[in-house]
């Protein structure tokens, strides 16, 4: 039995961020948290609480989320963020995820969905609106460019490779392990191994690292 996924919600709309977090309360294996209106008692509560996941609005009155974020990854980089939030502009992710965020959501989502992407994040996976990700891809990748050529690490494995390639090619985790004959769970092992060699924090980070060192979507070989 894995751990129970300790989620922590900051937003200052109170009706809201309290109807989350009761639902999010009715899956057995998520404990919510007491909610954090702002950025000072999120910081509070995340050093005294421990959560593995935060829920983060990036509009909290009059502080920005993103400045909460970084404070967040200053001070403890080992918790993973997830951006809930009024806005699906590609600007507003692309700032977000180069900050350390691991998903984005809108609030119109369902909270089914919410509850899979905080288990996602926790599990070291992430999660962009499929709509939008080509774009959020495209951003980063032209962020990026001037900086010099990217070089994949040394000492990734064939397999590991395989399985970056397979991420590229937009695979979840039942789809590379048909693809490459392994089971699910070999296919996690390998998946968080390859975040850790990559030096990243999701698959959208070690995705965007890969591009940038020339692997593409189809590529073989």
């Amino acid at each position: 039995m894995q751990p129970p996924i300790r989620v922590l919600i900051v937003d200052d709309h109170a009706l809201f961020a309290e109807a989350l977090a009761a639902r999010l309360s009715r899956e057995p294996d998520l404990v919510v948290l007491p909610v954090a209106p702002d950025g000072r008692r999120a910081l509070a509560l995340t050093a005294t609480e421990r959560p593995h996941v935060i829920v983060l609005d990036l509009s909290l009155g009059a502080e920005s989320g993103l400045d909460v974020l970084d404070r967040v990854r200053e001070r403890h980089p080992d918790v993973r963020v997830v951006v809930l939030t009024a806005t699906d502009e590609v600007d507003a992710i692309v700032r977000a995820v180069r900050r350390g965020a691991v998903g984005f959501l809108v609030k119109t989502e369902g909270a089914d969905l919410v509850a899979r992407v905080v288990r996602g994040a926790a599990r070291r996976g992430g999660w962009i609106p499929p709509d939008v990700l080509g774009d959020v891809l495209r951003r980063l990748l032209d962020d990026d460019a001037g900086q010099g050529g990217t070089r994949l690490p040394a000492g990734l494995t064939p397999r590991e490779r395989e399985v970056l390639q397979c991420l590229v090619d937009g695979l979840n985790r039942a789809e590379i392990a048909a693809r490459l004959g392994l089971s699910a769970n070999t296919v996690r092992t390998h998946t968080q191994n390859l975040l850790a060699k990559l030096d990243v924090h999701s698959v959208l980070e070690a995705i965007t690292l890969a591009m940038r060192a020339g692997m593409r979507p189809g590529d073989r070989g």
